[in-house]
C-alpha cells in the first residue's frame, strides 16, 4: 500500500527495519499498525558494446560502375550514394577505384 504525506503530498519511505513511515521532504512521519519489511529490487542489465575490426576489404559488397579513375584510368570503380547537401538537392555520388583506392565524387 502506498501512503503520501498529508503536509506536503509527497510519498511516504518506510524507515529500515522498524514500523515508521517518514516523508523524506518535510519529515513528517507516521507509524503504521504492521512493520513495514523494505524490499528494494533492482535489476540492471550489463549493457554490452560491440566492436567489429574489418580487417580485409570492405569494398567487395559495394556495387560497381564502369567509371575512368582520374588517377590511374582504371575502368572500374566502387561507388555510393551520400545526401551531402539539402533534401531537395540530388545525392553526391562518390567512387573508389577498384584498382588503385582513389576515391572521388560526382555532383549530378
Amino acid at each position: 500500500m502506498i501512503k503520501f504525506c498529508p503536509k506536503c503530498g509527497n510519498l511516504l519511505k518506510p524507515e529500515k527495519n522498524s514500523n515508521k513511515l517518514v516523508c523524506k521532504v518535510c519529515g513528517y512521519f507516521e507509524f503504521s499498525d504492521t512493520k513495514i519489511s523494505l524490499a528494494i529490487t533492482t535489476s540492471k542489465q550489463k549493457k554490452s558494446k560491440e566492436i567489429m575490426i574489418d580487417e580485409g576489404e570492405k569494398d567487395h559488397r559495394m556495387p560497381t560502375a564502369e567509371v575512368p579513375c582520374p588517377k590511374c584510368g582504371n575502368e572500374l570503380a566502387y561507388w555510393w550514394l551520400v545526401q551531402t547537401r539539402r533534401a531537395d538537392e540530388p545525392p553526391t555520388t562518390f567512387y573508389r577505384c577498384t584498382k588503385c583506392g582513389h576515391t572521388w565524387r560526382d555532383y549530378r
